[in-house]
């Protein structure tokens, strides 16, 4: 009789005191460190998003220390999306493209004409994300225009490091621009888009792609809040987001490392520039400061930064970010001017800002067009939420709308 009471209560404690421990332990880390502006709209709801994220978070993190899973691979679940969408009227096939696998999605509907095509790479930091991640997304896109996206499911971090996620996708959209018309799409309507690291990956494989003489030119860009460089993390926008879901710094920096050394060790002194060399942050001055963003950016939270003890070790631990591959804020004059035009969607309330507005003077400064479209309450992962319902913001349809606006025009 003792016995089935001891094992009542290891039920009861496992069943309900750890996840109220837990509850607890999230609300008093998470839910009271970070900030959501009042320029925000339904602040509070993006709060109940990452509390509801840092639910399965924070248990993870102690499955790591026990040595029975990864922290990744929970972050995985969560970002590949635990509410599969329902049924809808596309035809949506996978493949491979040059064996790279791919979801083509497309309407049913029969056209006389060649279509547009739109290929999307997905977010997630190049270790998580997938078709599953962003198949609301690509929906939209195929739906509302007469588009036909392909999607790229290229490998991910660790167990493909950096740069085998460049390299698939380059091999993925060659394919598609030699054999378009075997997908109902005109070679000289093709569009590259993607998210967050997606859209750095867009970048770097442009760099290659411009100099192709044997395939059709890509028509244009679209790049959604990207990823664009890793040598300054105190710029304006790092500074006044850093606690703004659903991407902190701690976190760009923790995965940023993880993605390219397979590790995250340093990531203090990172955050604080210690792994940039001196000659090389005065080099690359002209493109990557602060100086160069626009002053409204700068009215709140912002103090000029001082670069913290330079790392030696940790400079040849994390030298490929000077890659205009990994950071394509580096690329040359001479690559850049040759880029198609180019829509970009910044977000107020993202670290990432900043990078963007950087990017877009480059691009505006070698005379390539740059439609920008600025989201003043937005922030970053705001349009992956479409089509989850009350889950979706203000600003998600409206972002997601400019971009079909842009798309339309091609």
């Amino acid at each position: 009789m003792i016995f089935g009471q001891e094992l009542w209560m290891l039920i009861f404690y496992f069943c309900i005191l750890v996840p109220f421990f837990i509850l607890g332990w999230v609300f008093y880390s998470d839910f009271t460190r970070i900030h959501t502006l009042p320029g925000i709209s339904q602040g509070i709801k993006l709060r109940l998003i990452y509390l509801f994220i840092c639910i399965f978070e924070k248990p993870a993190v102690i499955l790591e220390k026990l040595g029975i899973c990864s922290e990744f691979a929970v972050w995985k679940f969560l970002v590949n999306g635990i509410f599969p969408p329902g049924p809808c009227d596309l035809s949506i096939k996978e493949t491979l493209f040059d064996t790279v696998p791919v979801r083509i999605y497309r309407s049913k509907t029969l056209s006389p004409e060649k279509r547009r095509g739109l290929v999307w790479i997905h977010g997630g930091g190049g270790i998580f994300g997938g078709f599953e991640s962003h198949e609301r997304l690509c929906r939209f896109f195929a739906q509302e225009s007469a588009t036909v996206v392909v999607a790229i499911g290229y490998p991910l971090a660790p167990e493909h490091p950096y740069p085998a996620q460049q390299c698939s996708c380059y091999m993925a959209v060659s394919h598609f621009l030699k054999h378009a018309m075997d997908f109902g799409v005109d070679p000289q309507r093709i569009i590259l888009g993607g998210d967050s690291t997606g859209g750095s990956i867009v970048a770097a494989i442009s760099q290659q792609l411009v100099l192709r003489q044997d395939l059709p030119q890509v028509r244009a860009h679209v790049l959604v809040y990207p990823f664009l460089q890793a040598l300054d993390f105190n710029l304006p926008s790092y500074q006044q987001n850093q606690w703004v879901p659903l991407l902190f710094k701690t976190e760009i920096i923790h995965f940023g490392q993880f993605y390219l050394t397979g590790n995250s060790s340093g990531a203090d002194a990172v955050m604080f520039n210690a792994h940039v060399p001196e000659k090389l942050r005065i080099k690359y001055q002209k493109w990557i400061s602060a100086e160069h963003i626009p002053e409204e950016f700068k009215a709140q939270g912002y103090v000029p930064f001082i670069p913290g003890h330079f790392s030696e070790a940790l400079f040849k631990e994390c030298t490929r970010i000077f890659e205009a591959t990994f950071s394509p804020l580096l690329t040359e004059d001479t690559i850049l001017r040759q880029f198609p035009e180019t829509f970009l969607l910044t977000c107020e309330y993202d670290i990432l800002r900043d990078e963007g507005l950087l990017y877009k003077k480059r691009l505006e400064d070698n005379g390539v067009s740059v439609t920008w479209h600025h989201l003043e309450d937005g922030f970053h992962g705001i349009s992956s939420l479409i089509g989850f319902g009350p889950l979706e913001f203000p600003g998600t349809r409206r972002s997601l709308k400019s971009i079909i606006q842009f798309l339309e025009r091609y």
